[in-house]
């Protein structure tokens, strides 16, 4: 039976020109269609168009808009704050357009807009080419990008946005653009952290960068030497060279064999140093670091591809997130990081953790034409707190997010006011203004207004198109 306001014929129609398939209530893998990552977040769109290409996601966007459906785009990825899903509206479900085409001689790859960054990153390994992903295999990379996109490998390469070459995006009006430099200018420059406002991406074009080898170091410290481990770590990577990443990582000693078995179980510090280069440079890199007296330690080569499964969310946990990115890193906002650590509920997934910026994130991109300076202030903050609630009982909830939201008001006052809007979810409009400036914003606004008058794609960070962002904050 078709869902209420749309007629069985329409249903039958939409069918009909798609290469995909329409699930909706009461249909064989209904339920397993409209599950997802979060374990949270428990939706019942009406319909869901599981596209196989971009004409499909072209006939679901229109079908969508004549039928006066919320409309909800889920990629390969996360999501977590619920984004990608809707009570009674439409899903366009982009995880079968996963296919990645690598050009190891033009050092890019051409990624669908469902595909995962395992898919990428696997897809590159052979070549030894790679390009900023996530700090999980599971991250979807259009969301990933779209969205400015964080990872490891960012000091080097710079954000996945700044890696982004082209985009093909169907509109609000069923349309599909091809937008670059060149091509729809000033809609290439809102991708690069407008995120999913202006259209559904079912491909992005980014650069790759060689990356012959990878390697990394992992030490694991008690608690109560936390505080040393992180301003030694802070103090290492200020001079450190941008092949140098990683992060500091409160969390849950895993039952794994490089582990303690007195830690398994309770609240360990984790400091990890990444670096794009062979494992001797990264021993003598991070000899500092090394000489510090710690409980257990990893130093190894590691393809690039395998490291980023280390720190993976399985789907299904309950997750809530939040970040506050720092101008500065003082030995006061240490102390009060390390303090908060002890609030986090153990055991669970959850982590706390703090990593640098800098490097190539914080120069930009090399362009010399306005479309490089693209709306993400918060690439200048040379630190940021990620404080990520992973956990699998209900009986949590309360807890693990009053901890979320502890540790973002605690850090507050070393915030340099925006934050990479990937890591969180609502937290009011006035957060999202912040978070692109509101110079970006009005230009971003102006962006919305000729692609999305009608705010057809609103079930994200939204930018409204209206011409105030004080009017949209209020």
């Amino acid at each position: 039976m078709a869902p209420q306001g749309v007629a069985e014929a329409s249903l039958r129609s939409l069918r009909q020109q798609l290469t995909g398939e329409v699930i909706i209530p009461g249909d064989t893998g209904y339920d397993e269609a409209r599950t997802v990552f979060n374990g949270m977040i428990d939706r019942h769109p009406a319909v869901i168009v599981q596209c196989h290409d971009p004409t499909d996601v072209s006939h679901a966007v229109r079908f969508g808009r004549n039928h006066d459906l919320a409309i909800a785009v889920r990629g390969g990825g996360h999501s977590v704050a619920g984004m990608a899903s809707n009570d009674g509206g439409l899903v366009i479900d982009l995880r079968n357009l996963h296919d990645v085409s690598v050009d190891p001689e033009a050092l890019t790859a051409r990624i669908g807009g469902g595909a995962t960054m395992s898919q990428l990153d696997r897809a590159t390994q052979p070549h030894r080419l790679a390009t900023t992903g996530g700090r999980a295999s599971t991250t979807g990379v259009g969301g990933f990008t779209l969205g400015g996109g964080s990872g490891w490998l960012e000091r080097k390469f710079g954000l996945a946005c700044d890696n982004l070459l082209a985009a093909e995006v169907v509109t609000a009006d069923g349309r599909t653009v091809h937008a670059s430099a060149d091509e729809h200018p000033e809609l290439f420059w809102a991708l690069h952290g407008g995120g999913g406002n202006f259209g559904v991406a079912t491909s992005l074009t980014l650069a790759l960068h060689p990356l012959p080898a990878f390697s990394m170091v992992l030490l694991l410290f008690l608690p109560e030497d936390g505080p040393e481990a992180v301003r030694a770590f802070r103090d290492f990577v200020d001079t450190a060279p941008d092949s140098i990443g990683g992060a500091v990582i409160y969390l849950t000693g895993p039952p794994e064999p490089f582990v303690p078995e007195d830690l398994v179980g309770s609240l360990v510090c984790g400091v990890l140093v990444t670096h794009t280069g062979p494992e001797a440079e990264i021993r003598e890199l991070a000899a500092p670091l090394i000489a510090l007296p710690h409980e257990s330690e990893v130093i190894s080569d590691i393809p690039y591809a395998d490291l980023q499964c280390m720190l993976d969310d399985p789907p299904g946990m309950r997750n809530y997130w939040s970040a506050e990115y720092l101008g500065g890193f003082p030995d006061d906002a240490v102390a009060t990081f390390c303090e908060l650590a002890g609030a986090m509920p153990v055991p669970t997934g959850s982590q706390h953790i703090m990593f640098p910026m800098g490097g190539a994130v914080a120069r930009g991109p090399d362009t010399s034409d306005e479309v490089g300076d693209y709306p993400v202030p918060w690439r200048t903050s040379p630190w940021a707190v990620h404080p990520f609630g992973v956990w699998e009982d209900a009986s949590d909830d309360d807890r693990t997010r009053r901890w979320v939201r502890g540790v973002r008001g605690e850090m507050e006052p070393w915030s340099a006011g925006s934050v990479y809007l990937n890591f969180i979810g609502y937290e009011g409009q006035e957060r999202v203004v912040a978070s692109f400036g509101e110079e970006n914003y009005r230009r971003l606004v102006a962006v919305k207004a000729a692609y999305d008058p009608d705010n057809i794609f609103r079930l994200n960070h939204n930018i409204k198109p209206t011409a105030s962002p004080s009017a949209v904050a209020a």
